[in-house]
């Protein structure tokens, strides 16, 4: 059967996107991956630039993990041992010893009783966000929460929900006061690292209102954060925001295997109540399958490694590259917002000198990526970039280099 109809509504929405500036477009496609070597980071190449090299300033593979040799064997190990897929949802047939080790070490690392691991963090954020987010609950959210909280807070419809301004603490507060005796359960809900700007939640004070406001409830002020750009890349030993900002435990900490660790997948930890609830109620658990065996033990590899000398050198790298660029940035007065966190901002506050500077880059051979309005508000327009461990002080002198070069 034709679907002309359709087919013309679908190209029709494509088009208005494309006409407003916040179409994704067509995506770079690499085809090979040269290791580091010598002086130079990793190089990649693209589909349809032949031999040409480029350096990669939008990875969020913070430590270098992705290409370590003994990250590979272990999961090539997996794959000969158990297949290359796992074959089955979860519940079925699909749990292997490895997903079973992963979540233990991962409790471990984190100091909590359990762990839960998902085919993705965005899956393990709906996941868990949707069953813990009652028709009795209400939600409070800082307004800048990556797009994954967003969509399970419209999936759950609780019975309030407010979005407070970007860290503002008093607002928070206000709701959970606001909030007493509309809902039997309040849920505040933040990212630990805020993957756009690289500023952080301050889960500290965030932790203490929300036991101050405890009691307003019947069922518990529940603290949920997202730590995937976070936990790995930030803190002394990579335990991420809480660590960070010397925070009690949160109730729910979510994190991800695919940014520092080098791998892929999600997962949840905390207490043992609410992981077996978890195992029970979360559909994207439920019924997806998981990450690959292979995969699992490649996370346990990784997890070895940052939590032993190895992995505190590569941190303490991490940091050391981040404030030279910060520093180079300076120097050459292009505004950021400093932090700790290797998400480095370039704020240009301007779309089309945003789109000319991520175009200029590109002919360098250099990658990032671009946020323009109306993506973000009319201002606010920036260049995100991310150092990662096996960048070297060359890679940062080029990409310093081409920025003081730009207009020029």
């Amino acid at each position: 059967m034709p679907h002309d109809r359709l087919t013309r509504a679908l190209d029709a929405h494509v088009n208005t996107l494309e006409e407003a500036g916040t179409a994704k477009g067509t995506e770079v496609v690499v085809t090979a991956v040269r290791p580091a070597e010598g002086d130079r980071g990793p190089r990649f190449l693209l589909e349809d630039h032949g031999d040409r090299e480029f350096m990669r300033f939008n990875s969020n593979s913070y430590l270098g993990l992705s290409l370590l040799p003994e990250i590979l064997e272990a999961e090539e190990e997996g794959a000969r041992r158990f297949g290359a897929g796992p074959g089955a949802v979860r519940f079925i047939s699909g749990t292997y010893a490895p997903h079973r080790d992963l979540e233990d070490r991962l409790a471990t690392f984190h100091g909590r009783e359990a762990a839960m691991v998902f085919s993705s963090a965005y899956a393990t954020v709906v996941g868990t966000l949707v069953p813990l987010i009652t028709r009795e609950a209400l939600v409070v959210s800082d307004e800048l929460n990556h797009n994954c909280i967003i969509n399970a807070m419209r999936l759950a419809r609780p019975a309030g929900k407010v979005v407070y301004p970007h860290l503002d603490l008093e607002a928070l507060e206000k709701a959970l006061v606001e909030g007493e005796g509309t809902a039997r359960r309040a849920v505040v809900v933040t990212d630990g690292i805020f993957s756009m700007r690289g500023d952080h939640a301050p889960l500290d004070a965030i932790m203490e209102i929300a036991r101050s406001h405890d009691h307003r409830y019947e069922e518990n002020v529940v603290v949920v954060v997202d730590d995937s750009h976070g936990v790995g890349a930030f803190g002394e030993t990579g335990r991420g925001t809480e660590e960070f900002t010397a925070s009690a435990p949160v109730d729910v900490l979510i994190g991800t295997l695919g940014k520092a660790f080098g791998v892929n997948g999600g997962y949840v930890t905390g207490s043992e109540s609410l992981i077996r609830f978890f195992r029970e109620s979360a559909p994207t658990y439920i019924y997806s399958n998981p990450i690959t065996p292979g995969e699992a033990l490649a996370c346990l590899k990784a997890l070895e490694i940052v939590d032993s000398p190895e992995g505190r050198k590569r941190l303490d790298r991490l940091r050391t590259l981040t404030r030279s660029f910060e520093e180079g940035l300076g120097r050459i007065g292009i505004e950021t917002i400093p932090g700790a966190h290797p998400v480095v901002p370039l704020m240009i506050r301007d779309t089309a000198r945003t789109r000319a500077l991520v175009e200029h880059l590109f002919q360098e051979g250099i990658l990032v990526t671009g946020l323009t309005y109306p993506v973000v508000p009319r201002g606010d327009e920036e260049i995100r970039t991310q150092i990662n461990a096996d960048h070297t002080p060359e890679d940062l002198d080029r990409i310093l280099g081409a920025l003081a070069d730009f207009g020029n």
